[in-house]
């Protein structure tokens, strides 16, 4: 598989050099040189998830991983079910929440650790990511116990749920957790900021594992197809996706689901108030806010990092830009969107709701909905109770992490205090 630096043409790498580098010359994202359709997408939809997830991402990758290798890869990392869940008879919420941290970045998590822990060869490596609220479990507990793999994990302190934080703070061990005084956007920065210091980058032997990194973003490419698979034949063309987005690698998957040939009808890129893409989609002007705040907290990001994937997606003609549309959903109607969802039978946590939400509004009568179902209600517990006054049950994973010590540590805002503490408990 060959991938191009986004920002630099002359940086060009393999897939494994990808994965293991995470972020290429000046900050700039790998990116596969071209995507190749499948010419027998009927046949691919027929195969169960394992199996076709690796003929996926074999054909993705291409032969520089041998194929059993891929296979068990897959095998390995993908364990769970992804279902479709049926909401009214034209809507469908894909459940990605099924994993053991209950949410979708599982798949790409779990796909992640295997393929580095199949490719270092033993070496050192030091992940160091950030997180808005799921990546942080997802990457904490599929990389927890690898001997030569040290994780390092920037959250911003208080703007997550206590669940969600309790999943990736208390597992100790190769796993660092980091509280800083801030947004997701400068946790984000500071990530970047590492990665520009050779130092840290060479000294530490720093990847990513957040949606930047390309193994990420091809496991999620899989389970876009596993929605569709589920879907009566003559329903499959017309189907229209909601993605809840934040770092956009979820709606980036989904558009190069549509490269490989899947009949994806269009996407709709549902945002909270940090609405960046849906202004830009409607103006043509990139102009990010100030991040704030929202139940959605796993999106509250106002300058996403994977949006130059899909404009490369674009440019490279892969999707007409007028197949994707945006929409912003505020705190109040995220609220109605999840009321909503409970008349119907439906308990949702907010950023499957604002999915829906955006969806509902503009499906037409010929077209087939689906929205994405990125973390279990539980997760949302206090949000959830407190919006639908009603008591939600926690689920095992959650319930066995609630009483257990929080392993954090508060680091201030500023790089030179991140820079001293990696090394403090890294070396």
């Amino acid at each position: 598989m060959n991938l191009v630096n986004l920002k630099d043409a002359s940086d060009k790498v393999s897939f494994s050099e990808a994965v293991k580098k995470g972020l290429g010359k000046h900050q700039g994202l790998y990116f596969p040189q071209s995507i190749k359709p499948f010419d027998n997408i009927d046949e691919i939809l027929a195969l169960p998830l394992v199996e076709r997830s690796t003929r996926i991402l074999q054909h993705l990758i291409g032969d520089e991983l041998a194929p059993e290798l891929i296979e068990t890869i897959v095998s390995t990392a993908f364990q769970f079910p992804a279902p479709l869940a049926k909401v009214t008879d034209n809507i469908h919420c894909l459940e990605l929440f099924h994993g053991p941290t209950l949410a979708f970045k599982d798949f790409g998590g779990r796909f992640m650790a295997q393929c580095l822990a199949n490719i270092s060869e033993g070496k050192p490596i030091t992940i160091l990511t950030a997180t808005s609220g799921d990546t942080g479990a997802a990457v904490a507990h599929a990389f927890h116990g690898i001997n030569n793999i040290q994780v390092v994990i920037l959250y911003p302190k208080g703007k997550i749920s206590q669940l969600q934080e309790k999943l990736f703070t208390t597992l100790g061990g190769n796993i660092h957790t980091v509280a800083i005084e801030s947004d997701f956007d400068d946790c984000q920065h500071l990530v970047k900021a590492a990665f520009d210091d050779p130092d840290v980058r060479d000294g530490l032997h720093l990847n990513s594992a957040n949606s930047i990194n390309i193994s990420r973003l091809l496991a999620q490419v899989c389970y876009y197809f596993e929605a569709i698979a589920q879907l009566p034949k003559e329903q499959q063309a017309k189907a229209v996706f909601s993605v809840p987005s934040g770092n956009f690698g979820n709606l980036t998957a989904g558009v190069i689901a549509k490269a490989l040939g899947l009949l994806i009808k269009r996407f709709i890129a549902a945002t909270n108030s940090n609405d960046t893409v849906p202004r830009y989609l409607q103006t043509g002007e990139w102009e990010p806010k100030p991040t704030v705040a929202t139940i959605s907290n796993a999106m509250d990001v106002s300058q996403p990092n994977n949006w130059p994937r899909i404009e490369a997606l674009i440019e490279q003609g892969y999707i007409d830009k007028s197949a994707i549309v945006g929409e912003g959903i505020d705190e109040e109607y995220t609220q109605v969107a999840m009321r909503q969802l409970s008349a119907l039978g439906y308990v949702s946590e907010p950023h499957a709701a604002i999915g829906y939400r955006s969806l509902s509004r503009s499906l037409q009568d010929d077209e087939v909905g689906i929205f994405l179902g990125t973390a279990h209600p539980a997760k949302f517990r206090e949000t959830v109770e407190n919006v639908l006054g009603q008591p939600i049950s926690l689920p095992q994973p959650l319930a066995d992490c609630v009483g257990k010590a929080d392993f954090s540590v508060d680091v201030d805002n500023s790089y030179e205090a991140l820079k001293k503490h990696l090394f403090s408990i890294l070396t």
